[in-house]
């Protein structure tokens, strides 16, 4: 089985059903959760990041509240959107998991590991910066900018928001958005404006926040982005290493914020080398 086709699930979650899919073998009773990044469905992981963490561990994707297949309003906080998948991960039976979040799924991370310390063994942060981090009120600003600028040109705003405008950039932005058209039949339903306006606007608050105390996280945590990321500026990567007192860090060259994307079998080595230690 691999990601372009495996099966769609869904978990009842306070009287909500929360879809996701697993994927990869049960040979551990920790899972990977992967938390994704602004406006995207379980049609926007990578399929070649799943492929790969699959091949040693099971992984599990999920459209949280309002995202996707899954019903109800967006949360307008990071916090909430915690509590949500906390709970997603609960209604699973999971006592501790593995988190990988990107973007959005970063910050996400970051309120779970201080909400629910103990759920969590390993986390992996990519793409993401801290509350209050640099740049990150600045988010909705240029996401409206490159979807303008993407409707213009006919292209994904990804192409602009994820990748540098250099060959190397153009190039890893066309093979990325290729492999998410891989999945050709039960593709998730889209995202609906007004909960991606409330996502926008959770970023929006996340980087207006106060700075939170970070050196309370006691877990292993691989940080990861590229050195040019417009999104979230690459310093708040370099900060999180910081402020993370068990924390490692990779900086990928002549990359922007989907660095993970455009280096995904780096990535994925470097990933399952952190992960399954013990």
């Amino acid at each position: 089985m691999i990601y372009q086709n495996v099966k769609t699930q869904r978990v009842d979650v306070g009287g909500t059903d929360f879809y996701y899919r697993k994927l990869g073998e049960n040979n551990s009773d920790i899972p990977i959760i992967f938390l994704n990044h602004l406006a995207a469905t379980m049609d926007n992981c990578d399929p070649r990041i799943m492929d790969g963490l699959a091949t040693a561990r099971q992984i599990i994707c999920f459209d949280n509240r309002g995202i996707g297949a899954t019903k109800g309003t967006t949360p307008k906080t990071v916090a909430e959107m915690a509590k949500d998948a906390r709970a997603f991960i609960h209604a699973l039976g999971y006592e501790k998991v593995d988190l990988v979040g990107f973007s959005l799924g970063g910050f996400i991370t970051q309120e779970i590991l201080l909400q629910e310390p103990h759920l969590v063994r390993r986390a992996i942060i990519t793409g993401a910066g801290s509350a209050g981090g640099e740049g990150i009120k600045n988010v909705t600003k240029l996401t409206y900018l490159d979807i303008f600028r993407g409707l213009l040109t006919f292209k994904d705003a990804k192409t602009y928001l994820f990748f540098n405008r250099n060959e190397n950039g153009k190039k890893s932005a066309k093979e990325f958005l290729n492999r998410l058209k891989e999945r050709k039949e039960n593709r998730d339903e889209k995202m609906k404006v007004g909960n991606f306006q409330r996502q926008l606007k959770a970023i929006h608050a996340w980087g207006l926040q106060a700075a939170q105390d970070l050196s309370v996280i006691k877990q292993p945590v691989l940080v990861a982005n590229g050195e040019n990321d417009r999104m979230v500026p690459s310093s708040n990567t370099s900060n999180l290493a910081k402020r993370i007192p068990n924390s490692q860090i990779i900086i990928y060259k002549d990359a922007g914020h989907g660095g993970i994307f455009q280096y995904h079998d780096e990535f994925v080595k470097s990933a399952l080398e952190f992960l399954c230690k013990q």
